[in-house]
């Protein structure tokens, strides 16, 4: 297992592959374990660096998340980048992932090279989301493949790592609310975002594609792909296509 430190934590990080660096940033209450099942699809053609946020996976745990969530992870892909002494990185985030992959572009471009921002809320912590997602969090922990999924995702103790993330959301909605220090007009990394329309997670708390062509109308080089098919997050759903529009606009 490869670790390097962050705010005096270790952070579990792993490499496959060889070619540009290409980092797989995984959403809200799982770990880079999500990726598991395509990351054979980027090998061939990337060095893919998986990591598990602090708090989640083989990484140290945390007594709570910090309230700047999403930035706060942005900060620990830009250490490992330093740390590991790339030029330039592509990044692919998806869901609560993506917002850290447009964190870490918007505050070191000079890191970046390309990044592609899958299937997340928007600019800000959606209010109807904060609102319900203790209760759903709740019906969601009784299904059986939720509770395996998470269990796999981080071990024994997957529960204390689901709440931390559900209180996480509720506390950032309550004093932050906004994903980003930066408009996303001042993002001068080339950018993709991609969501499916039928989106599981999204589809009835947002209008998924006016949110989506809203953003990608305030980045100065932003490109936009919707799946007409699929869920939560298109990444996984539409896991083949995905690949293909990722590495075409990744430039392999």
């Amino acid at each position: 297992m490869a670790f390097y430190k962050y705010a005096g934590k270790n952070v579990y990080y792993e490499e496959t592959g060889s070619g540009q660096p290409l980092f797989l940033l995984h959403g809200n209450s799982v770990s880079s374990k999500m990726f598991g099942g395509v990351v054979d699809l980027y090998k061939n053609d990337f060095n893919v660096i998986l990591v598990d946020f602090l708090g989640h996976g083989n990484s140290d745990r945390l007594k709570e998340f910090p309230v700047d969530f999403w930035y706060d992870e942005a900060m620990q892909i830009i250490e490992l980048i330093l740390h590991k002494g790339y030029e330039k990185v592509n990044l692919i985030g998806t869901s609560g992932g993506a917002l850290a992959a447009l964190n870490v572009a918007l505050e070191r471009e000079d890191l970046v090279r390309r990044v592609i921002a899958d299937s997340f809320e928007g600019e800000s912590v959606l209010s109807s989301w904060a609102d319900t997602v203790r209760e759903e969090r709740g019906q969601t922990k009784s299904l059986e493949q939720m509770r395996l999924l998470w269990e796999y995702c981080h071990g024994c103790d997957w529960e204390n790592v689901v709440d931390n993330d559900t209180d996480v959301i509720i506390r950032h909605e309550k004093s932050i609310k906004n994903f980003f220090h930066k408009d996303l007009s001042q993002l001068n990394t080339p950018a993709l975002l991609t969501v499916s329309l039928g989106d599981d997670e999204f589809a009835e708390k947002m209008d998924i594609e006016k949110t989506f062509r809203d953003m990608a109308d305030k980045i100065p080089d932003a490109k936009l792909h919707f799946f007409p098919t699929g869920g939560h997050p298109a990444m996984l759903t539409n896991a083949e296509k995905f690949s293909e529009l990722a590495k075409e606009f990744l430039g392999v």
